[in-house]
């Protein structure tokens, strides 16, 4: 009887043991599909890291309320933000090639990818351009990437222009996409002003997939993204 008990007793442990290890499966395969939990270091290792906190935010508050207020039946009508690309020129690459690598080394600091150099496709004598020379630097954003990116400069970086009073909603191209252009990078905190050799500007492309501009519009309102009120853009217009 005694042995029969112990048997059970097994049998019951490897019985409980199995479920902890079935739950532990489903909890992975859950997380697994709501989003990548992983980066690839330097040299090849996976570390995991938490679900950036704009990207919640997206899927668990700006989806719904998106759906609700535009009468929307289905979660994949809602514009999605697909990737975000970074554009410096660097024109005096032309005299000087350090002046590249600086604008480079910049924009790794604020992305936290190493930037791709864009080359001239055509040659122009007025410019003193030659095809195939280096003139700027170009990042693009995706994933996990892109949506700690936009957290940084929606909370950090856009508030530290100087005299800001919101952003121009003039930026959309009609095809749902938004064009943002900053005159320094030296609103980014990743950038020291003593380190810098001079002030540089870029261009933000934000890239949605929906192919309206107001939807757009709305969801990068929803995301946060600070634009002009229309009495703000009225009172400009009128001035």
């Amino acid at each position: 009887m005694a042995e029969k008990t112990t048997d059970e007793k097994a049998k019951a442990a490897a019985h409980k043991a199995a479920q902890a290890a079935k739950k532990a499966g489903l909890e992975k395969q859950a997380a697994s599909k709501a989003g990548p939990a992983f980066e690839l270091n330097q040299d090849g290792r996976e570390t995991e890291h938490p679900v950036p906190r704009l990207k919640t935010h997206y899927r668990e508050n700006v989806i719904p309320s998106f759906m609700e207020k535009h009468g929307l039946k289905n979660p994949h009508e809602v514009p999605s933000l697909r990737k975000i690309v970074l554009n410096v020129g660097v024109s005096e690459a032309r005299d000087n090639v350090q002046m590249l690598d600086n604008a480079r080394e910049e924009l790794a600091l604020i992305t936290g990818q190493w930037p791709q150099v864009r080359k001239a496709t055509k040659s122009i004598s007025n410019f003193k351009l030659r095809q195939g020379m280096p003139i700027g630097v170009r990042v693009t954003l995706r994933g996990d990437r892109m949506w700690e990116f936009l957290d940084r400069l929606i909370a950090v970086s856009i508030p530290r222009i100087r005299d800001f009073r919101g952003l121009e909603p003039k930026g959309f191209d009609g095809s749902g996409n938004f064009n943002l252009g900053l005159k320094e990078q030296l609103i980014f905190p990743e950038i020291k002003a003593e380190r810098v050799p001079q002030q540089r500007g870029m261009n933000i492309s934000f890239v949605i997939g929906g192919g309206k501009d107001d939807l757009s519009l709305d969801l990068l309102k929803d995301l946060g993204m600070p634009f002009k009120t229309a009495e703000q853009a009225a009172k400009k217009g009128n001035n």
